[in-house]
């Protein structure tokens, strides 16, 4: 079968939508005030994404989603990536909806996913810890058995979206080996849970979530206890491209800001896109874009046809997270001393290139994940 990332009609319909949904509901001030928040959203922008349908774009039918593939939940991200809109549009809708999917007994999927779609639960994955990394041996915390429940104590850091949870998927260990890891899901309300933003511009919105002595009954635990490490995984992999795709819409607005730019502002009597300095620069950008757009789409076109293949995701992290990140720096070069100012729409791409960097595991490990699979 031949790669064709050509967008369907129905998922032309679904960006053109996107793109005339944040034209018309958010505004520039708006935008601007989301990025300040702590959540990173407000009720009426999500009330309105629930009711068409986009926060069950990847929970099948059958729960309550509108079960479509992952290259149409692709595009839908490219479009939002490409204000960018923040909040847990991915945390939950994507990433924690796959979770429950990959992980949850049948009767968890039919009571947990259906919220999910609905808005009314906002699912965060608060896995990462001080000893940072994203394999399953950097997970320290532990739950203990007492009585019948677990007691969880330990602080989970750099956790995205967490102020706009309402509730939690912590892994947890709980046996000896070292993918003795357990999934929990966390109420945020319980008692013993605190959240604290972590300070820095450039870090977004990630918390600290600490668990004080939390009472964790039975029925908290998804899926089999000490065999969460693998269904983790694959709904980690299975929402990278996702996630990439969001990179690059924002890279190819990144792009349009750049060449907008070069067209209007004179400099020595001309249009400064007559350069070729700046000509090189958005070039630069655009083969960052690319590289970012044919590694994603292939990515999830693989996921459709074939199912899940750990070295395109991988490719399609490393690539788009880096993508994301120059080309940023390529579009301050380009528009230079304006762009600096954080009312201007490419600081918010800047930041978002910057938290999302590490965001489900920095190039570097992606590139180090590929390298073992391409030798073994």
């Amino acid at each position: 079968m031949s790669l064709d990332i050509r967008l369907t009609e129905s998922e032309e319909i679904l960006k053109t939508a996107a793109f005339n949904f944040m034209k018309r509901d958010i505004s520039k001030e708006t935008l601007m005030a989301l990025h300040d928040s702590e959540t990173g959203f407000n009720e009426d922008i999500w009330r309105k994404v629930v009711d068409m349908g986009w926060l069950g774009i990847v929970t099948p039918e059958e729960y309550g989603g509108t079960g479509y593939p992952m290259t149409t939940a692709g595009v839908l991200f490219e479009a939002l990536g490409a204000a960018p809109l923040p909040g847990p549009y991915f945390s939950s809708g994507i990433l924690g909806s796959l979770i429950i999917q990959e992980a949850g007994t049948a009767e968890q999927k039919k009571v947990l996913l259906p919220q999910v779609a609905e808005g009314t639960m906002v699912l965060v994955l608060a896995m990462t810890e001080a000893e940072y990394g994203w394999e399953s041996g950097a997970i320290k915390t532990r739950a203990e058995k007492k009585n019948g429940d677990f007691i969880l104590k330990g602080i989970k850091l750099f956790v995205h979206d967490a102020q706009a949870a309402t509730h939690f998927i912590v892994p947890l260990r709980t046996g000896p080996d070292s993918d003795s890891v357990s999934l929990f899901l966390v109420d945020k309300k319980t008692d013993g849970v605190s959240i604290r933003q972590l300070p820095g511009y450039l870090i977004g919105r990630t918390f600290e979530v600490k668990f004080n002595s939390v009472k964790l009954p039975q029925s908290s635990l998804l899926g089999e206890k000490d065999k969460g490490w693998s269904p983790l995984t694959r709904a980690i992999q299975k929402s990278i491209p996702v996630l990439c795709a969001y990179k690059v819409g924002g890279c190819q607005a990144v792009f349009n800001m750049a060449v907008e730019y070069s067209r209007v502002r004179i400099q020595f009597s001309q249009a400064i896109g007559r350069f070729q300095r700046v000509q090189e620069t958005i070039i630069e950008i655009i083969n960052q874009t690319d590289a970012a757009r044919w590694t994603t789409y292939e990515a999830l076109w693989k996921l459709d046809t074939q199912g899940l293949v750990p070295e395109s995701v991988h490719l399609a992290k490393a690539v788009a997270s880096e993508a994301y990140f120059q080309a940023c720096n390529l579009g301050h070069r380009a528009i230079s001393g304006i762009s600096y100012s954080m009312e201007h729409p490419l600081s918010l791409h800047t930041r978002a290139s910057r938290y999302l960097y590490n965001y489900l595991g920095e190039p570097t490990y992606h590139k180090q994940q590929l390298a073992k699979i391409l030798s073994s």
